[in-house]
């Protein structure tokens, strides 16, 4: 598998999308989330798509404090991710929805509750319903710990340590796009050895 390059953004892409595919970028990862303006909607992810941008999910949380990770937060949070993915995108089975834990979640069991969480939101789905896989984002040991416990399947490590998981994130850059117009992102890459769970729309 090759190693691709992406971006990371908390805004819309729909009109940058040609702009940044011909800049080498190979995939985005957007938000779901309640807060309006950030969220990917459906008509972004077909304009990326048919850029020939993949993409990726991650539900994070505005100014997370440790208190709010628990396990009644994490099925709140992964059963309006799911609707999301479902509903909104119909984003397709097996790709991944990613969970960003902060670094002071991570010690003690609040990732962990959370993430029990997010899990029981994922499992309540029906029989007929799309399947999605579990993604941690966050540091070397909130994903090793999320891992190793079966409550994600992918992970991505938030900052440029050496280690690998499905994805990597990189340093920040600034884009041109269109009218002279400049953006700032965060850059990734995924291993080539890990799918990294990222989909398409129709």
């Amino acid at each position: 598998m090759t190693v691709l390059t992406g971006v990371k953004a908390p805004f819309e892409l729909t009109q940058y999308a040609i702009a940044i595919k011909q800049q080498g970028i190979d995939f985005a990862m957007r938000h779901y989330t309640h807060q309006a303006g950030k969220s990917l909607s459906l008509a972004e992810a077909r304009a990326l798509t048919d850029a020939g941008i993949q993409i990726g999910a991650v539900w994070e949380a505005p100014d997370a404090h440790l208190s709010y990770f628990s396990r009644a937060q994490g099925c709140a949070d992964g059963a309006a991710a799911y609707l999301m993915a479902q509903s909104v995108i119909a984003q397709p089975s097996g790709s991944a929805i990613y969970f960003a834990v902060p670094d002071l979640a991570v010690d003690g069991e609040a990732a962990l509750r959370y993430f029990e969480g997010v899990n029981q939101a994922f499992s309540a789905a029906g029989p007929a319903e799309r399947k999605y896989q579990v993604g941690v984002y966050g540091c070397n040991a909130c994903c090793d710990a999320m891992l190793a416990r079966g409550l994600a399947t992918v992970a991505w490590l938030a900052d440029e340590s050496g280690v690998e998981y499905n994805l990597k994130q990189l340093a920040a850059a600034t884009l041109p796009v269109d009218d002279g117009q400049r953006i700032s992102v965060g850059l990734l890459c995924n291993s080539a050895d890990r799918p990294a769970g990222l989909f398409r729309v129709l």
